[in-house]
């Protein structure tokens, strides 16, 4: 064919066999206009259907020996797929045995031809670059800029307090930290990209930014906006200027010219797991897109993440030491209620000093999430129950009978507790087990504030309050909290999960960094290694000790894993292909909701890519296999088989 008239289209469709580049004639009408990263209408052979695609690149000629279909439409001529931004999607996918146009519904919002015209017709004027800036404070002045500007990958404790701005707003200490590593990457004339857990976060970063930089350079992503807001945001991000892009976890995918810096704020809350196919996780995309652009990389948290952890284990990512030894006053309490009326489950010690406390500014009483959760656990000590054969949690399934392991499915009975040798197991439950009224009883006469995923509140003032907030849930305090109280410990701890020990530091270490310099903070109820860690601030000792114990048990992310569920033979046969990856091993399968089945593959990091393309080989095949109709039978619905690998609902 003449030169330039082939175009290699992806399909945007979840069906695994057309994960491909499929070759496309480009008709003269469209020769202007059919251009790499656009978006396009593109005819499947099979029904006359009209499928969306997008155009990956432009060649002279195809390989195939046959006639070319023609492309149907160019839809817009804006090539809103960036190559980096395919390479990474490209490179995510098939890491995760997954489609590139899932990531890429992630990564490029919908399209809104209103939004698009007004953009083209707007001069573009970004504003000046960042100058005069201070240094990002740590322990050796400049270690962190001379980082970003030579590309490395970083690890960095955070400043465990607030901090006020010029304008008078007060924001944690990270974010202040993120807004000057991302200005400084600014003034260079890099781009960065600013990924948090949520809207919360993006406010404190936001603020943190307009001390330095013209808002102009700014561009936040967020879930709140309208889906034109989001594109107009995206295809500033498109532009040749250098910008900061602030949003959630699919912020890691958005376009950047000159990346520079890619900054993740506490990569191991929960609200950044990817909950869509493929799954791929901020972080590993952020590893993905470094080694690709040669962009510095930055993990900053209160609590280092056990991925992070092995990171900096196998010398990947370097621990950066802090500026100094900033830490709250953590005091550890027994469960102990005070006698005092209305004192509700606060111990007499922690009461008091709230009560005190809260005559000059607001106290923090964070409690459990409401709802609850059957666990088993020992009837004796309490001690969660877990299995003999792999040290998976035990549950009763939903259709009754003898307790089970959750992951290889081996029978509970007998059971014996290795803390108490006891041998009774008991149901207990997850969840708080009084009230925010209740709690507020315990200060009569004080302005109660509730603050849940219902009813958020950003921030409060620094006048007397009891705010009562669910973890994850707590707002920010002018001048911070003048007491926090950390209760439902031992009940959060319960719940079911192997992340459990490491989610509560988490939140813990999240909610002990609003506390005011100096001011009590209280763990109710709440011994051994993780609390220990938790009041001297040595979240990264546990995080290492963690890994060793996870390691010892081959549980992620000591190894990879991928869950495959599906019907009985389709998953047999799926492990069957990739037990030909040597030091592979299995847990099930066992039985899971609507008559299939499900099955735990553990491995190697080395082998990951090699686990990934005998599953993805599996998903085609069960995809594309034919069935005939049964004469006198309703057509039975094809079999799936799904794999999600780093499965965070793994316990």
């Amino acid at each position: 064919m003449p030169g330039g008239a082939v175009a290699r289209v992806l399909v945007d469709s979840p069906l695994p066999q057309l994960d491909q580049l499929f070759d496309y004639a480009i008709p003269e009408r469209l020769r202007a206009s059919a251009i790499a990263g656009v978006r396009v209408r593109v005819p499947l052979r099979t029904g006359g259907r009209i499928a969306n695609g997008w155009l990956i690149e432009v060649v002279d000629r195809s390989d195939y020996r046959g006639a070319l279909s023609e492309l149907d439409d160019v839809v817009s001529d804006v090539p809103v797929l960036t190559p980096e931004v395919w390479a990474l999607a490209r490179a995510a996918a098939d890491r995760a045995a997954g489609n590139a146009s899932d990531i890429l519904r992630l990564a490029i919002p919908s399209r809104y031809v209103r939004v698009e015209r007004s953009w083209r017709a707007a001069a573009a004027d970004p504003g000046p670059l960042p100058a005069d800036l201070p240094p990002i404070p740590s322990a050796e002045p400049g270690r962190l800029e001379t980082g970003i500007a030579r590309g490395e990958r970083m690890s960095l404790a955070a400043d465990p307090r607030p901090v006020r701005l010029p304008s008078g707003e007060w924001v944690g200490a990270w974010a202040a930290t993120l807004a000057l590593a991302a200005a400084h990457t600014l003034a260079a004339d890099r781009s960065a990209l600013v990924v948090v857990p949520d809207y919360r976060d993006q406010e404190q970063v936001y603020a943190a930014l307009a001390a330095s930089v013209d808002p102009r350079r700014i561009v936040r992503t967020d879930a709140r906006q309208s889906g034109g807001e989001r594109y107009r945001a995206f295809l500033e991000a498109t532009g040749d200027d250098a910008r900061i892009i602030i949003g959630n976890r699919s912020t890691v995918y958005a376009p950047a010219a000159r990346l520079g810096l890619i900054a993740l704020w506490d990569d191991g809350d929960p609200l950044l797991v990817e909950p869509l196919a493929p799954g791929v996780h901020p972080r590993d995309a952020a590893l993905i897109r470094q080694e690709q652009a040669g962009a510095a990389l930055l993990f900053l948290a209160h609590t280092r993440s056990v991925e992070v952890e092995r990171l900096v284990e196998i010398g990947w990512v370097a621990p950066l030491p802090t500026a100094r030894q900033v830490r709250p006053r953590v005091i550890l309490t027994e469960q102990q209620a005070s006698p005092d009326p209305g004192s509700a489950r606060i111990p007499s010690t922690a009461w008091r000093e709230a009560q005190e406390a809260a005559r000059t500014g607001p106290v923090l009483v964070q409690v459990a999430r409401p709802g609850n959760a059957p666990l088993l656990a020992c009837d004796r000590c309490r001690e969660p129950a877990r299995c003999a054969a792999c040290g998976g949690v035990l549950a009763v399934p939903r259709s009754g009978g003898e307790a089970r392991c959750v992951l290889c499915g081996t029978s509970a009975n007998p059971w014996r507790c290795p803390v108490c040798e006891g041998t009774k197991l008991r149901v207990v439950t997850v969840g708080a087990s009084r009230t925010a009224d209740e709690l507020g009883r315990a200060f009569p006469g004080t302005r109660v504030i509730l603050s849940d995923g219902e009813r958020p509140v950003l921030r409060v003032p620094a006048a007397p309050a009891l705010v009562v907030a669910t973890r994850g849930a707590e707002p920010l305090a002018d001048g911070g909290y003048r007491a926090v109280l950390l209760l439902d410990g031992e009940r959060m701890l319960l719940r079911e999960s192997l992340r459990v020990a490491e989610d509560c530091l988490r939140w813990w270490s999240n909610a002990a960094a609003l506390a005011a310099p100096g001011a009590p903070v209280f763990l109710v109820g709440v011994a051994g290694a993780v609390a220990t860690a938790f009041a001297t601030w040595r979240q990264a000792e546990w995080a290492g000790a963690e890994l060793a114990a996870r390691r010892a048990l081959r549980f992620p992310p000591a190894v990879r894993v991928a869950s495959v569920t599906g019907p009985a033979s389709a998953v047999a046969s799926a492990l069957e292909a990739a037990r030909t990856v040597e030091g592979i091993d299995v847990l099930g399968p066992v039985p899971v909701d609507d008559g299939m089945e499900r099955a735990i593959a553990r491995f190697d990091y080395a082998v990951g890519a090699a686990v990934a393309r005998e599953f993805r080989a599996e998903m085609i095949r069960v995809a594309t296999a034919r069935r005939r109709p049964v004469a006198g039978r309703p057509v039975r619905r094809p079999p799936v088989l799904r794999v999600r690998f780093d499965d965070p609902e793994v316990p």
